[in-house]
């Protein structure tokens, strides 16, 4: 590959700049060098490799900010390197993960063994969260200065909520001296104890609901600590209309307060749960339509920042058991940007704001050099084409999970490839570009 790569014949679009026009990118080595409309106007540079992205969206590499990958472990359900392989084949060139492997991402070794496993595996940039408390057991906070000089880019419990109000306000009190967020998945436990979604259908099916004010109560108490702290504060994902008043109330104040939400809460509604259906079983749960609408419209309207995968692998013995007793989780890392682009294609959501939620705004929260085609950045880039259809077939995930509740669904969009400072870690097989 040429030390320099011209891509052309692109819809550029980077928020970050205001750019959304026809145009091109100019890369060298990993670097960008140039991005613009009309930017090869007057030719390819003699010395570049000519990439012609034949119309296709050109867009900064996409960014998750919260994935489970199950190494160290629990390799059986995910490994570092068929994580990368499937967030990249989902556009995606950074993935912040969750600190809940065996052992906990609580502690400097363990942030090493990430950094240099990703560096080995040399596919996507992989960031950790560090956890909160040791162990991710809710009694002793870690070390979140060592941590965060470590490379920690963010502190959360991960899949389980921080149930304690004086330890979310040391917390958050501690995380204001080195410019760090922290993050919690809103689940009060005592509330949050059955399988599905509270209300009329948990009730028909015989199964112990999670109720709604669950997410909405920890919220609430979360933005109340805020307050006295000053700490910045994400939540998600975010699923229910409740949660959704406290943060539009907390952001109109001017608190350091952000969230996200994940696919499944944009695409699916507690129908999905079927008869026992367990691969709809996600936490927190799959709430009602009124829910989805507002989780949707949210996220259109900027309440909610970030759109992400919360990709939660389990095998497929974890799955394949009565419904009660079956694992949560899903795969999400392919089907991130494909269910996202549902809004698009609607006309909810502007590709402008696409790539806000998947990319800008996720790289902002965490402090990442990255979600922008701006100079001098990363050469990290997705061209995506957002016409083609398909069909979503678990089976064929590069992810080791291919538990989700996608199968069959109809959607839209391809990613053709995936660049990581300035290398092509992903390519479709009939991707139609020219290079």
């Amino acid at each position: 590959m040429s030390a320099r790569t011209a891509y052309t014949n692109a819809r550029v679009i980077d928020p970050a700049r205001g750019l959304d026009a026809p145009g091109g990118v100019l890369t060298r080595g990993g670097r960008i060098e140039d991005t613009g409309a009309d930017l090869f106007a007057g030719g390819v540079p003699e010395d570049a490799e000519r990439v012609d992205c034949g119309g296709a969206w050109l867009v900064p590499g996409l960014v998750d900010m919260g994935a489970l990958v199950g190494e160290p472990g629990r390799e059986h359900q995910e490994t570092i390197h068929s994580a990368g392989r499937a967030a990249a084949a989902g556009g995606t060139t950074a993935v912040a993960c969750l600190p809940n492997t065996d052992p906990v991402i609580d502690n400097e070794a363990a942030l090493e063994f990430v950094a240099r496993r990703a560096r080995e595996t040399k596919l996507v940039k992989l960031h950790a969260h560090g956890a909160i408390t040791r162990g991710c057991e809710g009694r002793d906070l870690t070390e979140m200065g060592l941590l965060s000089e470590a490379g920690a880019v963010g502190f959360t419990e991960g899949l389980h909520a921080l149930a304690d109000p004086g330890m979310m306000r040391r917390a958050l009190s501690y995380a204001t001296a080195f410019g760090v967020t922290v993050a919690q998945r809103p689940e009060e436990p005592s509330l949050a104890s059955g399988s599905m979604n509270g209300g009329e259908r948990a009730t028909r099916l015989g199964l112990g609901g999670r109720s709604r004010h669950a997410e909405a109560m920890t919220v609430e108490r979360d933005v109340r600590l805020v307050r006295m702290t000053g700490g910045r504060y994400h939540a998600g994902p975010i699923t229910c209309r409740e949660s959704l008043a406290v943060i539009r109330a907390a952001k109109a104040d001017g608190l350091p307060v952000t969230c996200a939400t994940a696919p499944p809460y944009l695409a699916l509604t507690e129908a999905a749960v079927g008869d026992y259906r367990t691969f709809a079983k996600v936490a927190p749960p799959l709430r009602g339509e009124a829910d989805r609408a507002a989780v949707a419209g949210a996220v259109a309207d900027g309440t909610i920042d970030a759109v992400a995968s919360d990709h939660n692998p389990q095998d497929q013995d974890a799955k394949r058991l009565p419904f009660e007793s079956a694992a949560f989780g899903i795969a999400g890392l392919e089907t991130r940007l494909a269910l996202t682009l549902d809004l698009v294609n609607a006309g909810t959501l502007s590709p402008d704001g696409l790539v806000r939620r998947l990319a800008l705004d996720p790289a902002r929260i965490l402090g990442l050099n990255a979600g922008t085609l701006a100079p001098d950045a990363p050469a990290d880039l997705a061209v995506i084409d957002a016409d083609p259809r398909w069909v979503i077939d678990p089976d064929a995930f590069l992810s080791k999970c291919k538990n989700a509740p996608f199968d069959d669904r109809p959607a839209r969009g391809r990613v053709h490839r995936t660049v990581v400072d300035g290398r092509p870690i992903h390519r479709a097989a009939d991707d139609g570009i020219a290079a």
